[in-house]
């Protein structure tokens, strides 16, 4: 890396540490630098991340007690075409390394005491079992058509069948499946005597009939005795059992999850696939955790109200089904939680929050990056948002080929590359933060990790997020997908993308906890500094904000959709016939459009910018209808037009029509009169 005492100066001043020393052999014959450096009880960043596991030996056999961290400031910057530029992004990496780590959340434990089904065909599944008998506690389901021997020693609990269904997670597996064969192969005891008697040679050493072949003498039935491991009117055929781990050897894989839950392992026919799950299989026992990705706040969610479903973003977005409907709310399995993130970046109310880390210290890294980038001297920064496994794979092999010679150029000194535990993570909050922060662009990178429906979501937020700027008049592209499987794909992509226009002022604000929140802090700032000041823009379906359509002349102010509506965008009025709005609120659920009985409802994506999107808005308002006895008012016109055409010929009112005209009050009066009057004339 083109480093020297300059350059440590430089970033010691973007830094505010003073001078920074710098290594030309660090991790050999100047460690005793690093090792002078873990005697004090402060953090220690350690700015290469090749010889992690040296450095980290060596704090251990030191006992050192100061918080150790790694950043890799190499291949993101110090390895290309313009690495000499790259001091201003080097000092950002290194201000981030250098946060607090997130604070700790609560953890979801598993426990595994390694009893591992294996399903598939036979050949596959009783091989593995016996390589994996010796470490595991190994059980087998063979299905399709068995080939092959079963062994004659009960080594393992063996059973066949079909229409396997599977659920659960590590350590808590629950597996169903069809017995489709006369032969229970658990209570068979591989005497022989039914291959013995059986005319048509149908049973072979699998202990299966072949019914094509069976003429169905029932031979087998009687030679099999007392044992009763053959039954051909078998009624209960649903068997069920629990394991821990699941090694599916199928040709397609029994759950077609794109993220399955942890704990079950599908590698299909592939030997070399079947040799790595396998390891990873045997590390599968014991007591495990992860933290709890997810925050929940019910009090916000729109998915649904009084039986009728509005808002579906987040079950449709998880990949690992782990959101599903709960009646008015939804309900997230922790145990099945990947911790993509995709549920929280699609939620347009903020009832899903990202948990560890929390929104706020992806914020808080976001800002000190880019804060200490302009601070450097750095200009026209970008960010290049990646996943922990892929995404950083590719990004440090772009910087060891470009430093090889290649033909590729390298991470751009410009583009700060910022790792996530799934790129689906973060969302319009924080991209729309992180360009008044100063970032003139905003690329996400996907890789074959991630779910279709991680790419589409991603796509439909980008194109929100986009509108919003464009429509505020900022020139440019400011966020994209890159959607790179190689290297040089990336490479090629990022050597493409071009600065966008972004406000003259950086801003202040911090990311906050709640996400609209955020978004209106960052929309404030963009609007201040806008070269346009539209009243509003036009947003695609499926935006978080819009108002609420209202057809007067089918509207009879029932508020229906008041009672529907989670977020308070819709009120009435105690005093008077009135349907009143609040747009700030409104989240665009369609709760109230589904929940109208007249159809009366049509939801208008939209950003309003002036003030009115916090004011009271009269959407419809009536005339009360005043009682025909008392003169109070209650009720519309319409309402009662509408309820007197419906029920003036029901056997129930059609004697008593003028009730229906009356206030509540008024008609138990005269219900109650009727009553004595009718009293009376029985008594005369």
């Amino acid at each position: 890396m083109p480093l020297d005492a300059a350059a440590g100066a430089q970033l010691g001043a973007a830094l505010g540490t003073g001078a920074l020393p710098i290594a030309t052999e660090l991790c050999r014959r100047e460690v005793g630098a690093y090792m002078s450096s873990l005697d004090g009880v402060d953090d220690v960043v350690v700015a290469c991340t090749q010889e992690r596991a040296l450095f980290a030996e060596i704090a251990q056999q030191k006992n050192s007690v100061a918080p150790l961290r790694f950043v890799n400031i190499r291949e993101t910057g110090g390895w290309g075409a313009q690495s000499k530029n790259a001091l201003p992004k080097m000092a950002a990496l290194l201000a981030a390394a250098a946060l607090p780590d997130p604070e700790p959340v609560p953890t979801v434990d598993y426990q595994s005491a390694g009893h591992v089904l294996i399903v598939g065909p036979a050949d596959r599944a009783l091989s593995w079992a016996k390589r994996l008998g010796s470490q595991l506690d190994v059980s087998v389901l063979l299905t399709g058509n068995a080939a092959g021997e079963i062994p004659q020693n009960r080594e393992f609990p063996c059973f066949s069948g079909d229409r396997v269904a599977i659920t659960g997670w590590l350590g808590a597996f629950t597996v169903k499946w069809q017995q489709a064969n006369p032969i229970d192969l658990e209570t068979c005891t591989r005497c022989n005597a039914c291959i013995d008697v059986c005319p048509e040679n149908a049973i072979d050493l699998m202990y299966q009939i072949d019914l094509s072949k069976c003429k169905s003498h029932r031979d087998c039935v009687k030679a099999c005795g007392t044992i009763g491991a053959i039954d051909f009117t078998r009624i209960a055929t649903e068997r069920s059992s629990e394991f821990d781990l699941i090694f599916d050897l199928s040709d397609v894989a029994l759950l077609s999850l794109h993220q399955p839950p942890q704990g079950y392992f599908s590698p299909g026919a592939s030997i070399d696939k079947q040799m790595d799950e396998a390891l990873k299989l045997t590390q599968m026992v014991g007591e495990f955790s992860k933290p709890k990705f997810f925050l929940y706040k019910e009090k916000l969610c729109a998915h649904g109200r009084n039986g009728k479903i509005g808002c579906t973003s987040c079950i449709d977005v998880c990949s690992a089904e782990a959101v599903s409907h709960n009646g008015n709310l939804i309900k997230v399995n922790p145990n099945l939680c990947v911790g993509c993130g995709a549920c929280t970046t699609v939620c347009p109310s903020g009832a899903l929050a990202y948990a560890y880390p929390r929104t706020t210290d992806t914020g808080t890294r976001v800002k000190t990056m880019l804060n200490t980038y302009a601070k450097a001297g750095g200009v026209e920064p970008m960010l290049l948002l990646h996943n922990q496994e892929q995404g950083a794979a590719m990004v440090s092999e772009l910087g060891r080929l470009a430093q090889a010679g290649g033909k590729l150029q390298g991470m751009p000194a410009r583009v700060i590359p910022l790792e996530l535990h799934h790129a689906a993570s973060t969302g319009i909050d924080i991209w729309l933060a992180a360009i008044t922060y100063g970032a003139t662009h905003v690329a996400i990178l996907t890789t074959t990790q991630d779910a279709p429906q991680y790419v589409q979501a991603l796509t439909q937020q980008i194109d929100i997020a986009q509108t919003i700027l464009s429509g505020l008049g900022y020139e440019g592209v400011h966020l994209s997908l890159l959607q790179a499987t190689s290297a040089a794909q990336l490479d090629a992509a990022l050597a493409a993308i071009k600065p966008a226009q972004v406000p003259s002022k950086r801003g202040l604000f911090n990311v906050a906890a709640d996400k609209r929140n955020t978004l209106e802090l960052a929309i404030d700032h963009l609007k201040s500094f806008a070269p346009l000041k539209p009243d509003e823009i036009t947003l695609p379906a499926g935006s978080p904000y819009g108002m609420v359509i209202v057809n007067k002349d089918a509207c009879t102010l029932c508020m229906s959709c008041v009672g529907a509506c989670p977020e308070s965008a819709l009120t009435d009025n105690a005093n008077s016939p009135q349907l009143r709005f609040i747009e700030k609120n409104c989240v665009q659920c369609g709760l109230c459009e589904k929940t109208c009985p007249e159809n009366a409802i049509t939801l208008a994506p939209r950003l309003l910018l002036t003030d009115a999107v916090k004011e009271l808005q009269v959407l419809y308002e009536a005339e009360p209808y005043h009682c025909i006895s008392c003169q109070k008012p209650f009720g519309t016109a319409k309402m009662i037009e509408n309820m007197l055409s419906k029920l003036s010929l029901h056997g129930a009112f059609s004697g008593n029509i003028d009730r229906l005209k009356m206030c509540s009050d008024c008609r138990v009066v005269d219900m109650m009169a009727n009553k004595t009057e009718s009293s009376i004339v029985d008594l005369k």
